[in-house]
């Protein structure tokens, strides 16, 4: 393997029609960065003469022979997949097409309620019935972790029918589910496992990182490089084993939906972060690791910080743990993680991952160096001193309960509707999403019914100013609900009955 993965096919392509001269009558229309001086001064000339897009020797992402075929299968290899496919729309395209070339309208697809927003878009787009798995649930730290195979067995012997498993792993705060487990339990009603493994491009190239996706069997996986293999951001790869997965035909969903105008530096930077993983990618997560273990042990002396991690294994929906996630709980701070945030990025210049009620997340990666880990460590250590008061929990509220599903996701987008105030939004049914983002996974979905429990806690994320997004009123104050709930009340009721 280390002889092919030295190549970089798209990387060296549009290196050398830089060094040959090449003048350009194409687009885009900034001609190298001569049409845009200000932006070029700033990121570069060269960053602006590899802008470049589909032509002989830069091969067509819609339908690859040349170089960018060669990338993606010199990444289907380094990943142990049977075809990979270069994403410049993110993660999320992953996400979507690998529910749009499983499920067709109305079919049902099993999936944990805890899936970020990109799968619920996926229902949208495919009109498929999501059949929901409560995620394990950590109340003392306030997050949702993996799913238990015996789970993923019921939902299973409830609706064989089903034409799809979809797992995250791992979470984003970095536990997996028994995934090989799963994988098994669903094959053996030869139904897909399709995995969500956007905070695990790195997973395949650590022996003491939890196991990815490919390796156990699954049979697709999205995995954001830019997240952890060192891609640029919204780089992505979409990774297929054959058997119960058509390759052509998620060639053919990914047609539809990614552009036909791609960035060759988001291309080539995922050809460079896959060759830097695949040849050097265990020596550089050597010094990740030992970095993040660092963190984490001098994180724990200091009073009033838990760290959530190594010691959950074992608990259900914890089977493996990606260390390179270092989840602290602030709450004996009597601060939230939001107001650490806060504090960190204005008073010390050091952004957080996450945040959320509870928790703060830093994402430790193959571009730290003992500086930054050690920066942290003091930053942290003067906040927790500063602290006049320990072991006040600012908060006591659970997460909501999975709510009521009345209609598909699909329904509900493409149904009637109209606005009201979300805190007379109770008993109504959702037409739109609410989610704390990141982590970007839905607190109500469409098609959902909007309950007091999920009114008062996006009210109290609004106080502790969170980042919500979701909903066409960017302040969170008014939500879209269905205008004709009750015929579909009406209807569920019909089809329960019968």
């Amino acid at each position: 393997m280390a002889l092919t993965q030295h190549r970089t096919p798209i990387f060296t392509a549009v290196q050398q029609y830089v060094n040959e001269g090449t003048i350009p009558f194409h687009v885009p229309g900034h001609k190298q960065g001569r049409g845009l001086k200000e932006f070029t001064e700033y990121v570069g000339p060269n960053v602006m003469k590899i802008d470049l897009t589909c032509f002989e020797g830069t091969d067509n992402i819609c339908n690859p022979l040349d170089t960018i075929k060669e990338a993606e299968t010199l990444a289907a290899e380094a990943y142990g997949a049977d075809y990979a496919h270069f994403l410049v729309n993110g993660t999320t395209s992953g996400i979507q097409a690998m529910i749009m070339t499983v499920c067709q309208p109305g079919d049902k697809i099993i999936l944990p309620r805890n899936a970020h927003k990109s799968a619920i878009g996926g229902l949208i787009l495919s009109g498929a019935q999501p059949i929901y798995v409560q995620p394990e649930i950590s109340k003392e730290h306030g997050i949702a972790l993996g799913v238990t195979p015996e789970k993923i067995r019921e939902a299973l012997a409830l609706h064989p029918d089903a034409k799809a498993v979809f797992l995250v792993n791992p979470t984003y705060y970095g536990f997996t589910s028994n995934l090989a487990e799963i994988i098994e339990i669903a094959h053996s009603y030869d139904i897909p496992v399709l995995v969500d493994e956007a905070h695990g491009a790195h997973l395949p190239f650590h022996p003491e990182l939890p196991p990815s996706a490919m390796s156990l069997g699954a049979d697709m996986s999205a995995a954001s490089t830019h997240k952890m293999a060192g891609s640029l951001t919204q780089s992505s790869l979409l990774l297929v084993r054959e058997g119960l997965i058509d390759n052509k035909r998620v060639k053919a969903v990914l047609n539809l939906t990614q552009t036909t105008s791609p960035s060759y530096i988001l291309l080539a930077s995922i050809d460079v972060a896959r060759k830097q993983m695949a040849l050097y990618g265990k020596q550089l997560l050597d010094k990740t690791l030992l970095l993040a273990n660092h963190l984490r042990t001098e994180l724990s002396k200091l009073p009033g910080l838990t760290l959530i991690g190594e010691e959950m294994l074992g608990n259900p929906g914890c089977y493996g743990w990606d260390p390179t996630k270092v989840a602290v709980n602030v709450r004996a701070l009597g601060l939230s993680g939001f107001e650490v945030e806060h504090i960190l990025r204005h008073k010390y210049r050091i952004q957080v991952e996450l945040a959320d009620l509870y928790n703060v997340l830093f994402l430790v990666s193959v571009g730290d160096t003992d500086e930054t880990i050690n920066m942290l460590i003091e930053a942290m250590t003067d906040l927790v001193k500063s602290r006049p008061v320990q072991k006040v929990t600012k908060f006591g509220l659970n997460l909501p309960k999975t709510p009521e599903f009345v209609v598909s996701p699909q329904t509900a987008f493409h149904s009637p509707t109209y606005h009201v105030e979300l805190d007379e939004a109770e008993g109504e049914i959702a037409a739109e999403m609410i989610m704390a983002y990141p982590p970007g996974i839905p607190i109500i979905c469409p098609g959902e019914r909007i309950t007091r429990e999920i009114i008062e806690y996006v009210r109290l994320l609004k106080n502790e100013h969170c980042s919500l997004q979701g909903t066409e009123d960017q302040y969170i104050n008014k939500i879209k609900i269905l205008a004709n709930r009750e015929q579909f009340e009406q209807l569920e009721t019909a089809n329960s009955a019968g």
